[in-house]
């Protein structure tokens, strides 16, 4: 399957996979964030890393700052994929969290189910959240103390001024997507499985209010938190983060077998 220039980084293309499995990045982040994920998947699964517009592949587009123009982004990105029948999957981290709950909604309801979907490093959507104010609407400043705080990002970015400021302008934008995000407290849960992933020490998304994305689902649900926080995949847990993916799609792959059988 070729699609010209795809919005995706696809690090090892499988031309026959077993699973599909798409990613989703966080606020000011891009694709490149989980390129370490391919070194520890499954040989037999197909890694496709989504940029959104506004970085990575999509640079020279203006990002969205709204999450129904994100979602429908993704979407309409992620359909080409899952027209051939492989197994497919959704996994995002902080802001892809949403990204992937939103999507893999929105494509159940087009009748393309995922397998299996994994939320990481965000509070469920009808959570209050656990800031004082909306981050999009800090000053810069305060702003950069945030993101740097949070991890993720090179310190030395402050060093470079063009950049800093259009990774300024992104982050903005996709933290206004996130805090204006207000799903309707009424609409369907989900039908696949969902997993959130966490960081024992992360205090954006505390371990202690995960459970709340229970309710985003009607199928089997699961949580799983690492040493670390908000970021606890890139100190040295790609290889954790992946063998739990790998397992909870297994397990969730290994029940459609048993019923189908």
């Amino acid at each position: 399957m070729t699609f010209g220039r795809s919005p995706f980084l696809r690090p090892r293309p499988v031309d026959d996979p077993a699973v599909r499995l798409f990613g989703f990045h966080h606020a000011g982040g891009s694709s490149a964030v989980y390129y370490p994920f391919v070194r520890h998947l499954p040989a037999d699964w197909d890694l496709l890393l989504l940029d959104l517009p506004g970085r990575g592949r999509r640079a020279a587009r203006p990002q969205h700052d709204d999450m129904a123009d994100v979602v429908a982004t993704a979407v309409a990105d992620v359909l080409p994929w899952v027209e051939d029948g492989t197994p497919f999957v959704l996994f995002g981290h902080s802001m892809g969290a949403v990204v992937a709950l939103e999507t893999a909604r929105t494509l159940e309801g087009l009748g393309r189910h995922p397998r299996w979907t994994g939320v990481s490093g965000r509070v469920a959507p009808l959570h209050p959240g656990v800031g004082p104010v909306p981050l999009h609407t800090l000053d810069d400043p305060d702003l950069l103390d945030v993101m740097l705080s949070l991890g993720g990002m090179p310190e030395r970015v402050t060093e470079a001024t063009d950049f800093l400021d259009r990774f300024l302008r992104t982050v903005r934008a996709d933290l206004k997507a996130v805090d204006n995000y207000r799903p309707d407290p009424a609409r369907s849960p989900l039908c696949s499985p969902l997993t959130v992933f966490g960081g024992t020490q992360d205090a954006w998304a505390p371990a202690s209010a995960m459970h709340l994305w229970r309710r985003e689902t009607r199928g089997r649900f699961a949580q799983k938190f690492f040493p670390g926080g908000h970021f606890y995949f890139l100190d040295a847990g790609f290889p954790a983060l992946a063998g739990q993916v790998t397992g909870q799609v297994e397990s969730c792959l290994d029940v459609v077998d048993a019923q189908v059988a």
